[in-house]
């Protein structure tokens, strides 16, 4: 199945992602975390991103993160990213060999870390396989019902 990072956050000061479920009567999220299925309810000022609308800098402009993403497994193959408490020189290696251009000024080694956890997260719990924007609006009609 493939993996909508539409409906994968991330949320600030919490560690791992999280599957969106519902939204909450009072604007929040219901999210069930990807590793332990344990279910959790954000409130509306939790600063929660989607995976979708995240980017790293390149030369070139912005690299969508299901790029990013599929950049590292062509690299990688079946294997997991470094751990993010790799060396600051191996994550710059890997990157460097996945996406020769990112924007050294720009995407951190901090940034980095984030990426590697990340990607070994959606390779053990969900699928490196993404859902397209028009396979996204496809699955959103048929499941509100919409015909075209």
């Amino acid at each position: 199945m493939k993996t909508d990072l539409a409906r994968i956050l991330a949320v600030a000061g919490t560690h791992g992602l999280y599957q969106y479920v519902a939204q909450t009567a009072n604007g929040g999220a219901i999210a069930e975390s990807l590793s332990s299925k344990k279910r959790t309810a954000f409130t509306r000022s939790s600063r929660i991103s989607t995976l979708a609308d995240i980017a790293i800098y390149t030369s070139e402009g912005e690299m969508r993160l299901d790029a990013v993403f599929t950049a590292l497994k062509a690299v990688l193959g079946d294997q997991l990213a470094p751990s993010s408490k790799a060396s600051s020189t191996e994550l710059e290696d890997l990157f460097t060999k996945a996406i020769p251009n990112y924007d050294a000024d720009r995407f951190y080694v901090s940034h980095m870390k984030k990426v590697v956890d990340w990607y070994n997260e959606i390779a053990q719990y969900a699928s490196l396989d993404f859902l397209t924007d028009e396979e996204r609006e496809e699955q959103y009609k048929a499941e509100a019902g919409i015909k075209d």
